[in-house]
């Protein structure tokens, strides 16, 4: 299926590996020109070398920083000609007991994982809508719908950001301009954040990490994590010509973990 995004240019947050870069390399095979950002350089660098060699036909930027200062966005937004297609995206903060956080602890997680995003739609859905085309895709949490009890600043911050969402996808000068904001939540993936958080389990319970990864798949329903490759390619097509009747949702990806009916 052709997609309809030759020649769109893409925003893509925390793109360097993870969920962030399979949006970018899905992209990219739509013909996508792409700006990816992240914080460590050097990732960033071969991600963006790697695709520019495997798509020779499109135009890639990398920016390397942090989105979630002012400055980082500045950055970012400068390199890229015009954002047709956003894609917010940033690592959760860490677990804990609420009773340990203080202040700063909140509002960092608010500045990464809720305010962040609503500053980058500010400054790329108006021109969106004056174009006739827009996609933002928010890449949240399963926690979004299904909680997770040590996971409080991520559950807050996360929650805050799909309540904005919810009202601001339904405005008519932008669903009724093409322009759409949809919330994708993952659930269980294979990336570098799951395996430090697998590690960490084997390391406090005294088992191989093996063991933990296999009593965690036994819990998805799909028996398995999830690929970087598909949740981009659900992405995609998200970001699609196809997709312009579709705003406002919070679209779960977890292979069947969420065991509720709505």
């Amino acid at each position: 299926m052709d997609l309809g995004l030759q020649g769109k240019w893409a925003l893509v947050c925390a793109a360097s590996k993870g969920l962030g870069k399979g949006c970018a390399q899905a992209l990219a095979r739509e013909g996508v020109n792409l700006v990816v950002t992240a914080r460590g350089a050097e990732a960033l660098q071969a991600t963006a070398a790697e695709l520019r060699t495997l798509h020779p036909g499109i135009t890639v930027h990398a920016v390397a920083g942090d989105i979630t200062t002012p400055e980082g966005r500045a950055a970012a937004l400068a390199a890229c000609p015009q954002v047709d297609i956003l894609i917010n995206n940033a690592g959760g903060p860490p677990p804990g007991d609420f009773r340990d956080w203080e202040r700063e602890a909140w509002i960092k997680a608010l500045d990464a994982n809720m305010l962040t995003p609503i500053e980058l739609i500010k400054a790329t859905v108006d021109a969106m809508a004056s174009r006739g085309f827009g996609r933002v895709v928010n890449i949240t949490s399963g926690a979004v719908k299904a909680p997770i009890d040590i996971l409080g600043l991520s559950n807050g911050a996360r929650s805050g950001l799909t309540g904005f969402v919810a009202g601001l996808a339904r405005q008519p000068r932008l669903a009724g301009a093409n322009v759409t904001i949809n919330n994708l939540l993952p659930g269980a993936f294979d990336t570098d954040r799951l395996q430090t958080t697998l590690k960490g389990a084997a390391a406090k319970e005294g088992v191989p990490v093996q063991e933990i990864a296999a009593r965690r798949a036994r819990g998805v329903p799909a028996g398995r994590f999830g690929t970087a490759e598909e949740f981009g390619a659900y992405c995609a097509f998200i970001c699609s010509a196809h997709a312009g009747y579709l705003t406002g949702q919070n679209l779960l990806m977890d292979g069947g973990a969420y065991p509720g009916t709505y």
